[in-house]
């Protein structure tokens, strides 16, 4: 290969990683400009608790996620359509609205003095964290598999 296409060939690749690094940051938005669904998500699960910061997790091909930062500190990731992904109460008691009714009774039933305060929705299941510090997972249906150590 000659000189001049090796050159051709790292500076292409040069420029790949820097327009990477570019795109994959953070940026601060209005809360605003988060999706519909995002925005009718907070309104109806968190009514009265203001919105401190929102965030735009920007990738190559465009917005990966969007991180939500109420006043009382509780975060919540949405995935780049606005469908919750996380909620992450800090040590506090997250609503349960959202949650599925099968998590919400298995918690109520078999951890009666405790409360939930992070649930992260996945593809196939769920992981709720309970205010003793025990970790439960789910199915994507909502029924108890185990505890997770």
């Amino acid at each position: 290969m000659e000189a001049r296409t090796k050159i051709t060939i790292v500076l292409a690749v040069i420029l790949i990683l820097i327009a990477g690094f570019a795109y994959g940051q953070d940026r601060a938005i209005n809360p605003n400009q988060l999706p519909k669904t995002a925005k009718t998500f907070i309104y109806s699960n968190f009514k009265g608790i203001d919105i401190g910061s929102a965030v735009e997790d920007r990738e190559l091909y465009g917005v990966d996620e969007y991180n939500v930062y109420l006043a009382n500190g509780i975060k919540i990731e949405f995935d780049r359509n606005g469908n919750w992904k996380e909620v992450d109460g800090k040590h506090q008691k997250i609503p349960y609205n959202f949650i599925p009714s099968n998590i919400r009774h298995y918690v109520a039933k078999n951890f009666p003095h405790t409360f939930i305060t992070q649930i992260k929705k996945g593809r196939w299941s769920y992981e709720a964290e309970l205010s003793n510090g025990i970790e439960l997972e789910f199915d994507k249906n909502g029924n108890f598999t185990k505890i997770d150590d």
